[in-house]
């Protein structure tokens, strides 16, 4: 069933695009594996950190693709290994975030089984200006019209 638009109102021009995002974003929320936290590092950098123990830096990929932020898994298959108990997950996953616009990736590293990716927020820019309105002119041009044609 298709939901109703948020953004369908004549004063909200060029929001059209939300309503994209906003149907990546309900598909995305259905991943719950790898755990992840969101902070705020200062006015105007985040933190995305993602749980990924057993994963090493080779295992994983981080993909910048228009305005989403792609971190994709997968451990390399340990066929030669015999687990008893096997608790710690090994499966692949892809976890994706929508980023907006402006937003800028800064880096990305791991420590103790924990994936930092930085992110910058655009600065903001307070700007005013005036829109100068012309002066259209009519397609039809008038000429003027000389007396002395119409006396015979």
């Amino acid at each position: 069933m298709p939901r109703a638009s948020s953004f369908n109102h004549p004063l909200m021009l060029g929001f059209d695009r939300f309503d994209q995002i906003l149907d990546q974003l309900s598909k995305s929320s259905k991943e719950g594996y790898p755990p992840y936290n969101i902070e705020q590092m200062s006015d105007n950098a985040l933190r995305i950190t993602l749980a990924v123990a057993g994963f090493t830096e080779d295992d994983l990929q981080i993909t910048l693709e228009q305005n989403q932020l792609i971190i994709h898994g997968k451990q390399r298959d340990e066929s030669e290994r015999v687990f008893l108990h096997r608790g710690i997950a090994a499966r692949q996953f892809q976890r994706k975030f929508v980023l907006a616009e402006g937003l800028k990736v800064t880096g990305a590293d791991m420590e103790n089984g924990l994936l930092h990716i930085e992110l910058q927020l655009p600065t903001p820019k307070m700007e005013s200006h005036q829109i100068k309105i012309r002066k259209k002119s009519s397609k039809k041009e008038m000429k003027p019209v000389n007396s002395s044609e119409f006396i015979d």
